[in-house]
C-alpha cells in the first residue's frame, strides 16, 4: 500500500530464519539434549539386543509347536496345567527370595565389619572377598560341583573324617537346592557388600555424632541412622539381584541340569530343556516370559518406594 504500512513478504524472511536458527542452537545447547545424544548408542543397542528379542519371544509363545499356526495363550494355559511347571514356579520363587534374602544379610554384616577395619587393611580383605564375584560364574561352579560330587566330594572327605556317612549332595531334592542356593549366594554376596560398603560411607559423619549426644547406642545408630540413609540402595540392590538371580541358568544347568526328578529346575533350565532339549521354541518362550510378571510387580513395588523416599528427602 502506498501509506507505508504494509511490509513487503521478502523482508520477514531472514527474522524467520535466524529465529529458528536460534531455536535450533538453544535446542541442540540443553543439557537433556546433549545426554539423549551420548546415549543414543546405548539406546539403540538395547533396542537391539534385549527389545527386539522380548517382542519376538512373545511372538513365538503364541505360536504351536511346528511354528505355523497361531495358538494365542495355548501354550502358558498348557504349562500351567503342568505339575513340573508348577514346581518350577515354586523352585524359582524360592531359589531367587532365599538366595537374595541371604545375600543382602551377608552383604550387610560384611559391608558393615569392613567399614570398621582400618583403610590398607580394608583395601586388602575388600579385595580377597570379591574374588567369588570376579571368577566366572560357570568356572566356580565347576569347582563347586566337583567339590559336591558323591565319589570325589570334599565336603564328604571331611565328614568322613569326623566318623560322618557320605551325603549325596545333588542326588536329593532337598539337599541339592539347598547347594545351588549356596552357590549363588557364595558368588553374589561380594556384590552386596560392595554396594553397601560404598552406601555407608556415603552417611555423614554428624548423623552418627549428632545421635551420640543423644544417647544413641550401636543398636538405635543402626535401626535409625545407618537403614533410612541406606534404604534406596538396598532396594535397587534387592531388584537388581532378583532380576539376575530369577534369569539364573549357569549354577543349576551345571551343578543338577534341573534334577533330580526336576526339583532344581528354575525357568531359565527348564525353557532350555523344553525349547532347546526338546524342540518346543514356543513353549520354551512361554516358560521364559513367566517370570516378567513377576519381575515387573517387584520393579513397581520397589520403584515406587525409592521415588517416595527421594521426593521426601528432596522436600
Amino acid at each position: 500500500m502506498a501509506d507505508g504500512t504494509s511490509i513487503p513478504i521478502g523482508a520477514i524472511r531472514p527474522g524467520r530464519t535466524a529465529t529458528r536458527r536460534g531455536t535450533m542452537r538453544r535446542f541442540a545447547q540443553r543439557r537433556s539434549t546433549t545426554g539423549f545424544l551420548l546415549c543414543l548408542p546405548l539406546i539403540l543397542l538395547v533396542a537391539g539386543f534385549v527389545i527386539y528379542p522380548a517382542f519376538y519371544a512373545i511372538y513365538l509363545s503364541m505360536l504351536n509347536k511346528k511354528m505355523t499356526a497361531f495358538v494365542g495363550l495355548g501354550n502358558f494355559a498348557f504349562l500351567l496345567k503342568r505339575h513340573t511347571f508348577q514346581m518350577v514356579i515354586f523352585q524359582s520363587c524360592l531359589y531367587a527370595i532365599t538366595a537374595v534374602t541371604v545375600k543382602v544379610i551377608i552383604g550387610f554384616i560384611l559391608a558393615n565389619l569392613m567399614h570398621n577395619i582400618s583403610g590398607k587393611n580394608q583395601r586388602i580383605w575388600r579385595g580377597l572377598l570379591l574374588v567369588p564375584w570376579v571368577i566366572p560364574l560357570a568356572l566356580s561352579t565347576l569347582t563347586w560341583w566337583w567339590m559336591f560330587d558323591p565319589s570325589y566330594s570334599a565336603f564328604n572327605w571331611i565328614l568322613n573324617q569326623f566318623g560322618f556317612a557320605n551325603v549325596p549332595w545333588l542326588g536329593v531334592g532337598w539337599i541339592a537346592r539347598f547347594c545351588t542356593i549356596t552357590v549363588n549366594v557364595w558368588g553374589g554376596t561380594p556384590f552386596f557388600m560392595i554396594m553397601y560398603l560404598a552406601a555407608l560411607k556415603s552417611v555423614p559423619e554428624q548423623l552418627y555424632e549428632a545421635s551420640a549426644i543423644d544417647g544413641a547406642n550401636a543398636v538405635q545408630k543402626l535401626l535409625y541412622v545407618t537403614l533410612p540413609m541406606m534404604r534406596n540402595i538396598i532396594s535397587i540392590t534387592i531388584l537388581f539381584s532378583l532380576i539376575v538371580t530369577f534369569s539364573e541358568f549357569d549354577i543349576v544347568r551345571i551343578l543338577t541340569a534341573g534334577g533330580p526328578q526336576d526339583m532344581t529346575h528354575i525357568f531359565a533350565t527348564y525353557a532350555f530343556q523344553v525349547g532347546i532339549q526338546s524342540g518346543d521354541i514356543p513353549l520354551g518362550a512361554a516358560d521364559s516370559l513367566f517370570m516378567f510378571p513377576i519381575l515387573a510387580f517387584a520393579a513397581f513395588f520397589v520403584l515406587r518406594g525409592v521415588t517416595r523416599r527421594t521426593k521426601e528427602i528432596a522436600t
